[in-house]
């Protein structure tokens, strides 16, 4: 991929324009993001804190594999990056992906932002990648990210029982699922 592609915008909503994740982005706020314990408390990435060099062989390892598609979030008001929104694990031939997102600018929290763009991503997903169905997993303390998945329309698919180490102890991990009818785009 080069500079030209990595900087051209993908997709947009009202408020928010997309664009492919990539190594310039590192310069802006996203590694400070990963190294901000209240935005990664429930990431799953299991570094903190991360560093640059992390970072862009993580930019690598997407740009090269095929079955990551991952978008840098903007503001359309100010052009500033407040998040990434992927699928990850694509898998073609049964026509699925895990769901993932980090908003990472916390002054943008609780304005619907991320759901206005997991909506368009999963909407993606199903009509232009070609997907059937779009899971995510995530602790069962992970309050925004729950409230998400049900926005969404996401059905609760199962719980893996004490899944995940956080604070010390064991928690569940709570698993959610949506396929290519469930979504409402223009909720």
């Amino acid at each position: 991929m080069n500079t030209s592609e990595e900087q051209a915008v993908i997709s947009e909503t009202d408020r928010l324009y997309f664009r492919g994740l990539c190594k310039a982005d590192i310069d802006g706020p996203y590694l400070h993001w990963f190294n901000d314990q209240e935005v990664c408390r429930f990431n799953s990435h299991g570094v903190f804190p991360s560093t640059r060099q992390r970072l862009e062989e993580y930019i690598d390892m997407l740009q090269s594999s095929g079955s990551h598609l991952v978008w840098a979030v903007f503001l359309k008001e100010d052009h500033r990056h407040i998040g990434n929104i992927s699928l990850q694990s694509i898998d073609r031939y049964n026509r699925c992906a895990e769901f993932a997102i980090i908003m990472g600018d916390r002054s943008c929290w609780g304005h619907g932002y991320a759901e206005e763009a997991a909506r368009l991503l999963c909407s993606h997903g199903f009509n232009k990648v070609g997907l059937h169905r779009i899971h995510c997993g995530t602790s069962e303390n992970n309050a925004g990210m729950i409230a998400l998945a049900t926005k969404l329309g996401m059905k609760q698919e199962g719980v893996r029982r004490q899944a995940l180490f956080e604070n010390g102890s064991f928690v569940d991990a709570v698993e959610f699922g949506l396929l290519k009818g469930e979504l409402d785009p223009e909720r």
